[in-house]
Parts: structure tokens; C-alpha cells; sequence
């Protein structure tokens, strides 16, 4: 081993797993492949000492319970009419003024996104509903596309996230405190796409005309309308305000979140057996490649890190004495490009291993960070040609908005995401003042 160059052993080790990538080998077993056969080729079966106890102590991290409690509850959501019911009080309290559809379906996007967890549950979902319903009513394409993705790319910042839940897994941060950072991003993003729209439409009518006269209601319905919002609006509060609290882990609050899915989808009369099997089975199914993922991902960390190619890495940068804001920026561009060819969980299990300790070396606060990765996925869930929002969005998209309309749509608002990278970049208490507040 100590005839190999570390930045050799990174290149060997990271080139030999994206290509098993490039070939369509899944990732969970290009990880494990990776990491067990240069363990082998290294200290042969001896390795074995270094993975078996990982995969073992993966199994005992009681976080990961939380996993398949918050995903059964976005499928139980996502099956409940909660969004349709939501899309409809936006339609009667935004829609006479101009783009009041496209701002409410933002809205929409980020208490999905609170609810749910899952990046295309609100794409998906508001493709369906929204979308149609924008378009009938003299909405422009581009303007009604491009606000469900962005906004429903918000799933990664808005916790309950599951990219979080696997972050703070990876680097053992603390789960609520990344919660905690993602929310005034998520909140900052919403209001700058919402501000977007507003001004394009005053200034643009014909964008987001509003509604018909005849289909308006007057201030004693719009009140009355907002009842849509107390069902989601409660079981945002109990999730997220028993973790901030500290009167239930995030653990529990999945527990809790998942049992007022459940209380949701009864009072929409969407609770039956087959309901609650289909949303029981995508669970599984998802957990299952999430696990498998997260098996090989452990395995090829550990011997990465075992083989000590990390820590020359980081030697490497701290010798090379470049701007820290350079290495910073370097990174966040990788997942950018890495971002428009993988999903955020590759990514993810992929460049912890090799940014993390950089990044620590560098003396950035890693809860900032992580946001920031975050973010930086959100806008890669954006960026054509590969951008996974846009693949959502053509799957339930009508036949007259064309792939050329979702890539044009999708541009105004890689611009804002990028704004916003930019943002928390130069102000870091964006992220930081909240966990700051409840934690310290």
C-alpha cells in the first residue's frame, strides 16, 4: 500500500466506479464491487475485518428507523387528495390576481415538500393537477412548468428530507440541526421563485391571467376555503415542532408523522386496505434499494478511508494552500455536473467520503455545508438534459408541452436556485441562524 500514490488510489478507486455506473451496473453493487475487490487486492481476505463490522454497525444505527416511517408517510400522502385538495383552496384564494396559480403552486410545493420528504411526490402530483388547470385558464407553459419543478425540487431542503436523513447518517451531524438549516433556505427559495412569478405576470398579464370573474369568491369563502390547509398544516406542526422542541427525536416524529398520515388520509375517506398495501409495498421496495445502497456505500468508504487515500487527499489540499473558497467552489460545481447523470442518493454516498473531511480541513461549518449540498442537488434536479424534475415532469405532462418547453421552462429558475447557492454562500447564518436558535 505504501507504494501506491493516494491521489493514483483516488483516481483508480472513483474511475472504476463510475465506470461500473457508466455500463449500468447498479450502484449498490459498483460500491460494494469497488470496495471489497480493492480491499481484497490490497490486504487480501484480512479486508473482510474491515467490512463485515460496518455492514453490522449499519444495521444498529437507530436512525435509520426513520427512513421507512417518513417515506410510508409521503406514500400514504401522496395517495390521500391532500394536494388536490390544497391546489383547489389555492384556486379560489390566489386565483383572481395575476400568476396567483403559479405563486399558490409554490406554496403548494413547500408544504408538500414539509409533508412528504420525496423531491417528485410534488412534481408528480401537481403535474397532474395543477399544470392542466394553469393551462386552461391562459397560463403560459413555460411559466406553469417551471414553477411546479423548481418548486417541487424544494423536497430536498424542506424537512422532513430524506437526502438529510442520509446525510447526517453518513457524517454522523445530528439530524435535527440539519432539519433545522434547511428550512429558512427552503423558505427563501419559495418566497424568490414567488416574488418571480408576481413580477413577470404584472408585467407580462397575458403569462398568468387571472381567473374568470364568474369563478372568483368573496372574502367569507376564501376563509372558509383555507380549511384545506388545517389537516396538512397540523401534521407539518407535529412533525417538525416536536423535533424543534426536543420532546420527540426525529425518530419518533417519523413515527408520529406516518400514524397523521394515516389520520389524513381517513378523513379524505382515502384509507382502505389497498391504499395502505400500495403505499406499504413502495415503501419496502424503496427501503430495500435504499439499504442495499447504503451497504455498499459503508464498505467502499471504509476501506477508502482505511487505505488512507482520504486523509493524503486532504494533505494534499491543505499543502496546496489554495483559497478555501476556491476548493468550495470547485466542489460545488462537481455536483452540479454530477447532478445532471445521477440521482442525489449516488452523489451523495459517492462524494462524502472524499469532500467531507476536505471541507472540515477547511474550517467550514459542516451543518452549512450540508445545506449547501443540498441545495446544490435541488439545482441539478433542475439542470437539462439529465435533470430528473424535468423526466417527472414529462411523464405526466400533456402532449402540447414538449421536452423543448420543460428545458426552457426550467432556466429562469436554475438562475434563482444558483442566486440562492450564491446566497448562503456569503451569508451562512441563512442556514445556520435557526439550528443556532433551537440547538445552542
Amino acid at each position: 500500500m505504501g507504494s501506491i500514490d493516494p491521489i493514483l488510489l483516488t483516481l483508480l478507486m472513483f474511475g472504476a466506479m463510475l465506470t461500473l455506473m457508466f455500463f449500468g451496473v447498479p450502484l449498490a453493487w459498483t460500491l460494494m464491487g469497488v470496495g471489497v475487490g480493492f480491499g481484497y487486492w490490497i490486504w487480501g481476505p484480512d479486508s473482510l475485518g474491515i467490512m463485515m463490522p460496518s455492514v453490522f454497525g449499519l444495521m444498529n444505527e437507530f436512525i435509520l428507523v426513520a427512513l421507512p416511517l417518513f417515506i410510508l408517510m409521503g406514500m400514504i400522502l401522496e395517495r390521500s387528495g391532500i394536494a388536490d385538495g390544497l391546489f383547489e383552496m389555492i384556486y379560489k384564494v390566489m386565483g383572481g390576481i395575476r400568476g396567483g396559480l403559479g405563486m399558490g403552486t409554490v406554496v403548494i410545493c413547500a408544504l408538500i415538500a414539509a409533508m412528504v420528504g420525496i423531491t417528485g411526490a410534488a412534481t408528480v402530483s401537481l403535474g397532474l393537477i395543477a399544470l392542466p388547470a394553469m393551462l386552461k385558464r391562459g397560463y403560459s407553459k413555460q411559466l406553469s412548468a417551471g414553477a411546479i419543478m423548481a418548486g417541487g425540487a424544494l423536497g430536498f431542503l424542506i424537512p422532513p428530507s430524506l437526502v438529510m436523513i442520509l446525510y447526517a447518517f453518513l457524517t454522523r451531524e445530528s439530524v435535527g440541526k440539519l432539519f433545522a438549516a434547511g428550512v429558512m433556505p427552503g423558505l427563501m427559495l419559495a418566497g424568490i421563485y414567488i416574488v418571480y412569478i408576481g413580477i413577470r405576470c404584472y408585467r407580462s398579464p397575458h403569462l398568468g391571467p387571472p381567473i374568470e370573474a364568474a369563478e372568483r369568491i368573496g372574502g367569507l369563502d376564501k376563509l372558509k376555503a383555507l380549511n384545506a390547509m388545517v389537516l396538512p398544516g397540523s401534521l407539518i406542526a407535529v412533525v417538525l415542532g416536536t423535533m424543534a422542541t426536543g420532546v420527540a427525536s426525529p425518530t419518533e416524529a417519523s413515527a408520529l408523522g406516518a400514524s397523521g398520515a394515516m389520520l389524513c388520509a381517513l378523513a379524505h375517506g382515502k384509507l382502505n386496505l389497498t391504499m395502505l398495501s400500495g403505499a406499504l409495498y413502495r415503501t419496502a421496495r424503496i427501503m430495500g434499494m435504499l439499504m442495499w445502497i447504503m451497504i455498499g456505500a459503508v464498505i467502499f468508504s471504509k476501506i477508502y478511508i482505511a487505505l488512507g487515500a482520504g486523509q493524503a487527499i486532504v494533505g494534499q489540499v491543505m499543502a496546496a494552500e489554495l483559497s478555501p473558497y476556491l476548493v468550495l467552489t470547485v466542489i460545488l460545481l462537481s455536483y452540479l455536473i454530477l447532478g445532471m447523470f445521477l440521482d442525489d442518493s449516488a452523489i451523495l454516498f459517492i462524494t462524502v467520503p472524499l469532500y467531507v473531511p476536505i471541507i472540515k480541513a477547511l474550517g467550514f461549518d459542516p451543518i452549512w455545508f450540508a445545506t449547501l449540498f443540498v441545495l446544490a442537488m435541488q439545482t441539478a434536479y433542475l439542470t437539462p438534459p439529465f435533470g430528473y424534475n424535468l423526466f417527472y415532469m414529462r411523464s405526466v405532462a400533456p402532449p402540447e408541452v414538449t421536452t423543448g418547453d420543460l428545458y426552457r421552462s426550467v432556466l429562469p429558475f436554475l438562475a434563482m436556485q444558483i442566486l440562492g447557492i450564491v446566497l448562503l454562500v456569503m451569508f451562512p447564518q441563512i442556514a445556520l441562524w435557526l439550528p443556532e436558535l433551537i440547538f445552542d
